[in-house]
Formats: C-alpha cells, sequence, structure tokens
C-alpha cells in the first residue's frame, strides 16, 4: 500500500499500528466520503434536478470513485464482526433515511428505501453487467415515489 501511495514502507507503520488498522481507515475513509455525498444530496437546493436521478448516478458508479463501493461493503463486513466500527455505517444508513425523509415521512418507507438501497449496490456488484443509472433510478422512483403518487 505504501508504494502504491508512494511513500515509504516505514510511513504506514508509523501512522498505523498494523495492517489491519491501515485497511479500516482506508475503508472507512471511502464510506465517509460515500456518506457525506449523499448527505450533500440532500442539503443541495431544489433547482429542478431530481435528487433520485442524482443518487442514480451515484449508484452506477459514475460520480463515485472506483472501489469506492466494495469499500464499503469490506467494511459492513468488517462492522458485523467488530461492533466499534460501526460508527461509519451508521451515518451511512442516517444519510440514506434523510435522503428517503426528502420524499416521504412514512417510516416504513423510509426504512425500506435504506434497506432496499444496500440490496441494490450489492446485486450490482454481483452482476456481469451492473445496472445503469437509468436502471437504478427506475427502481428509486419506485421505492420513493412523487409525493403525489404516495
Amino acid at each position: 500500500m505504501a508504494r502504491e501511495a508512494q511513500l515509504p514502507t516505514t510511513a504506514t507503520t508509523y501512522y498505523f499500528s498494523s495492517i489491519d488498522a491501515l485497511l479500516t481507515a482506508a475503508l472507512t475513509q471511502c464510506m465517509e466520503e460515500d456518506s457525506a455525498r449523499i448527505e450533500a444530496l440532500v442539503e443541495a437546493p431544489d433547482d429542478g434536478v431530481d435528487k433520485r436521478r442524482a443518487l442514480a448516478l451515484l449508484m452506477a458508479g459514475i460520480l463515485t470513485p472506483p472501489g469506492h463501493l466494495l469499500a464499503e461493503f469490506e467494511l459492513c463486513l468488517l462492522a458485523v464482526r467488530r461492533p466499534e466500527q460501526r460508527a461509519a455505517t451508521r451515518r451511512w444508513k442516517e444519510a440514506l433515511a434523510a435522503f428517503a425523509r426528502a420524499f416521504t415521512d412514512d417510516p416504513l418507507r423510509v426504512k425500506l428505501f435504506t434497506q432496499a438501497y444496500d440490496g441494490l449496490l450489492l446485486q450490482g456488484l454481483l452482476d456481469d453487467e451492473p445496472p445503469t443509472a437509468d436502471e437504478f433510478e427506475e427502481l428509486l422512483r419506485e421505492l420513493l415515489p412523487d409525493p403525489a403518487k404516495g
């Protein structure tokens, strides 16, 4: 990892107590960055661009650095075994819930969205041909319909 970052090998041991600590920090950073992207969508002014479309672009990896999604699922699996790692995963879930609440105040629909979102992303990782932004948007519109359509 140090070589990939063009740093001396000793740099990693200076800042991190182990390779595991370094890996955990890298995974957490990816999830924190993507949580911030979703939070920014929630806070963005309504400029006529449907936020579901913007989220679909994130889901399809168009606006997200490569490898982030895989890193986030790795962190989730790590958090299953290590509860102290769950803070970043909680922030992720809270960001998703805030996004859903921009479309609905129904707690069941918010919960459905937050849980379905991760499932959609995981299935996208497993597919030989990952879903497109258009396909993700179609699913997001089903999970979070326009308020008038309920």
